[in-house]
C-alpha cells in the first residue's frame, strides 16, 4: 500500500483537479477516496462519509453495486472495447433499443458519446445539419441565463452562466438569451406562478414569431441545475414544446443531471408529457460507474442524414469510446437495477421526507432560499437575510460548510454558497436525516 502522505504530495504535485482554484487546493487537507460501499465512501485515512452529492450528481444505488459490478466483470471476460464507427457492440444495441423503450415517445434513435457536455454538442451539430441538409438556412440557437449545458464550446455557446463562461466568450457563436425563468419570476413576482410563466412564453414567442433563422430552443429539464438549482414555473417546459411545434422549431432538452430518477421520474420531460427532438442524457445513465452520454432523437431529423454516400449528409461525428462496449454493459444492469430495486417507487417516500425536513433551514439566520425538485436540493447562503446581501465570493463559504460537514462524515461540494443536496437514489431515511441534521448544524455554525 501507498503512503498516504506520498498519495497527496503527488496529488498535489501532478493532478490538475477540474473547476478547483489549484493554489487554495494545494494549500488545504483534501479528501482522496479509495473505496465505496452503498452511500458511503471511504478516504486513504480510513475515514468514512455519505456521499451526499452522489459523485457529481451521477451515482444512483450507491457505490459498489453487487449486480453493477458482475455486468462489468462479465462484459470484461468478452470484450473492454470495439469501435462503432462502421461497426457495432452488442451492449450498444440493446442499450439503444432499452433507451428508446423507456424515454418519451418519438425518440427513436440513439448517438452515443462520453459526458452530457458531448450529448449537448452533438445535439447542436444534429440540429445544425439537420437545416443545412433540408436546404434552410438558419444559425441562431435561443437559450437562457444562467443556463449550464458544458463545457466544450459548443455547450458553453448554450450556456449562460458568466462565471463559468465569460473568459470564452470570443471562441463562442452568438446565441439569442431570454432571462432565467426562476430568477425573472422571484424578482417581478416573487414567486413562480402562473403569470410569470405566461410572461416568459410570450417573450418566446415574440422571438419565434419575428425570427425565421431559428435552429432550436435549447434549456434544461425543469432546473437550472448548475446555477444553483433554479427550478422553472410548472408547465413552462409543456409550454416550450408546444412554440417550438407551432413555429416548426426544433427543441433540445438536456435531462443530463436531472435523469434517471433525479426529480422522481425516470426523466423530467415525462412530468410535463414533453416529447422534444433531442433529449441528451449522461450521469446516471451507467449508474455512476462508466462515462457515457446518449443524445436521444428522432425519425424525422435521423432521416433528414439519409442519402447516398456522395451527398455528403452524413453525421461527420464521433469519438474513439462512442458506444463503449464496459460502459453500455453497466448502463443496461443500471437500468435492470431501476426495476428489480423499484428504485423510482421506494423514492417517492422518500422525497417527501426530504420535502419536509427543508422547511427546517428557513429558520437558519443564514439561509436565504431553499429549492427542491424532486431529490434535487439547493439551499442558498446569504450573509443577511433581511436584504438577501451575499458573502463575498472570496470568502468561499459555501466551501467552509462543505468542510465542516466533513466533521460528522457527510461529504458535500457546494456551487458557490449554495449548499446542494444530490445523495444516491438508495440512501435511506436514517441515512438522509444524518445528512440533513449534519448540514444545519454546519450552517448553524456560520
Amino acid at each position: 500500500m501507498i503512503d498516504p502522505e506520498l498519495l497527496e504530495k503527488w496529488d498535489k504535485e501532478y493532478f490538475w483537479h477540474p473547476f478547483t482554484q489549484m493554489k487554495v487546493y494545494r494549500e488545504e487537507e483534501n479528501l482522496i477516496f479509495e473505496r465505496g460501499e452503498g452511500v458511503y465512501l471511504y478516504d486513504i485515512k480510513g475515514r468514512k462519509f455519505i456521499d451526499a452529492i452522489s459523485s457529481l450528481w451521477c451515482n444512483v444505488h450507491g457505490h459498489n453495486h453487487p449486480k453493477l459490478n458482475q455486468a462489468l466483470i462479465e462484459q470484461l471476460k468478452k470484450v473492454a472495447h470495439t469501435t462503432t464507427l462502421g461497426s457495432s457492440n452488442v451492449p450498444a444495441i440493446l442499450l439503444a433499443k432499452r433507451l428508446v423503450e423507456i424515454s418519451p415517445k418519438g425518440l427513436t434513435k440513439v448517438f452515443y458519446s462520453e459526458d452530457g457536455a458531448e450529448a449537448v454538442e452533438i445535439a447542436i451539430k444534429l440540429a445544425y445539419q439537420y437545416w443545412k441538409n433540408k436546404g434552410e438556412k438558419r444559425k441562431a440557437f435561443i437559450t437562457f441565463s444562467e443556463a449550464y449545458h458544458g463545457d466544450t464550446l459548443g455547450a458553453v455557446s448554450l450556456g449562460g452562466i458568466d462565471l463559468f463562461h465569460g473568459t470564452y466568450k470570443d471562441l463562442l457563436f452568438e446565441t439569442i438569451k431570454l432571462p432565467s425563468p426562476y430568477l425573472f419570476c422571484k424578482e417581478k413576482y416573487g414567486r413562480l406562478c402562473d403569470e410569470c410563466k405566461e410572461e416568459l412564453l410570450n417573450m418566446l414567442e415574440e422571438i419565434l414569431k419575428n425570427r425565421d433563422d431559428i435552429v432550436a430552443v435549447s434549456l434544461e429539464a425543469g432546473v437550472q441545475a448548475a446555477a444553483g438549482m433554479l427550478h422553472f414555473p410548472k408547465g413552462f417546459l409543456k409550454g416550450v414544446r408546444e412554440l417550438t411545434q407551432k413555429y416548426k422549431v426544433l427543441m433540445i432538452v438536456d435531462e443530463v443531471a436531472t435523469g434517471f430518477g433525479r426529480t422522481g421520474s425516470m426523466f423530467y420531460c415525462e412530468q410535463e408529457d414533453v416529447s422534444p427532438d433531442f433529449m441528451c442524457l449522461g450521469k446516471g445513465i451507467t449508474g455512476g460507474y462508466l462515462p457515457l452520454a446518449a443524445t436521444l432523437t428522432t425519425d424525422e431529423v435521423f432521416n433528414a442524414f439519409l442519402g447516398e454516400f456522395g451527398e455528403l449528409k452524413h453525421f461527420y461525428h464521433g469519438h474513439t469510446y462512442t458506444g463503449n462496449n464496459l460502459a453500455c454493459a453497466v448502463a443496461l444492469a443500471n437500468l435492470e437495477v431501476f426495476e428489480e430495486e423499484r428504485t423510482l417507487e421506494r423514492l417517492k417516500p422518500k422525497i417527501e421526507h426530504l420535502t419536509k425536513r427543508l422547511e427546517e433551514f428557513w429558520e437558519l439566520e443564514h439561509v436565504g432560499d431553499v429549492r427542491q425538485l424532486g431529490f434535487m436540493v439547493g439551499i442558498e447562503l446569504v450573509k443577511d437575510k433581511r436584504t438577501g446581501e451575499k458573502f463575498p465570493y472570496g470568502d468561499r463559504t459555501g466551501f467552509k460548510v462543505a468542510y465542516k460537514c466533513r466533521e460528522r462524515g457527510v461529504f458535500l461540494r457546494p456551487l458557490g454558497d449554495v449548499m446542494v443536496l444530490m445523495m444516491p437514489l438508495v440512501i435511506d431515511f436514517d441515512q438522509m436525516d444524518h445528512v440533513i441534521d449534519t448540514l444545519k448544524w454546519a450552517i448553524g455554525s456560520l
